[in-house]
């Protein structure tokens, strides 16, 4: 089986893959203060709740936009099943070709959707990432990573508001029931929720126009995904596990590549 981690500003998720199979996914809170030992015990509970023992990992890959947690995560992995994990980042065969100013500075979630996005779906395709942070990027026919648009993401705009306005409440996440809020709550579901999906919709128009070209597929993914594009008026997909699926793929083509 091989392993694979994706680490979140807030969360990590890590994945097993038997063949293309997804055995199981769970989630850990990103903490920039554990130390390896402590991330390597939850990481053996996690396996011993879903009945794998260490010794069936033949190989792992991680991703991480918290630099802080990428040695901690990589070295509790190695010390449970003794592999060291390949970790996205410069140097690592992907396919994807990255047409930005510096293509070394691109985050390696967007790296590992844009490599599953190219697998998977009709290209051009535009991945909508709504997690801790709003993302929405472009893969054109070609494979190649065209650009990005980040937006502070769904909890982080709650948060704030709540933080620094006394009158309004720090709610929990569900679905607007319109844009005209009649009420605080709905109200600040409308702003969070039925905004987000209004600048994703008009984002979508934006890209589609400096691109030159409608996308083929448009695909969304992370832990607000289904409550934000319930909203939108495009017509998007939901892919909960794109980025696992991804990492997946750059495991396969350094690994059978060489």
């Amino acid at each position: 089986m091989v392993l694979t981690i994706d680490i979140g500003n807030t969360n990590i998720t890590i994945g097993a893959f038997k063949g293309d199979e997804l055995v199981f996914v769970s989630r850990l809170a990103t903490d920039k203060k554990r130390m390896a030992d402590q991330y390597a015990c939850e990481i053996m509970n996690i396996f011993k709740l879903y009945s794998v023992e260490k010794d069936e990992f033949s190989g792992s890959i991680l991703s991480s936009v918290v630099p802080e947690v990428t040695f901690p995560v990589g070295e509790a992995v190695r010390r449970l099943t003794g592999i060291t994990s390949l970790i996205v980042g410069p140097g690592i065969k992907t396919g994807l070709n990255i047409l930005i100013d510096d293509p070394s500075t691109l985050g390696a979630d967007f790296v590992t959707g844009g490599v599953a996005a190219m697998k998977k779906y009709p290209l051009p395709c535009f991945v909508i990432d709504l997690g801790t942070a709003s993302k929405i990027y472009v893969i054109d026919e070609n494979g190649s990573f065209l650009g990005c648009t980040i937006a502070a993401g769904i909890n982080v705009s709650m948060n704030a508001l709540s933080s620094s306005a006394s009158l309004l409440p720090n709610i929990g996440i569900k679905r607007a029931k319109s844009a005209l809020g009649k009420n605080t709550i709905d109200c600040i579901l409308s702003g969070t929720l039925v905004g987000t999906a209004a600048m994703i919709d008009g984002m979508v128009e934006r890209f589609s126009e400096e691109i030159g070209r409608k996308p083929a597929s448009i695909v969304a993914t992370g832990g607000f995904a289904r409550s934000v594009i319930a909203n939108c008026k495009t017509e998007i997909e939901y892919d909960k596990y794109l980025l696992l699926e991804g990492l997946k793929i750059i495991y396969d083509k350094n690994v059978k590549s060489k």
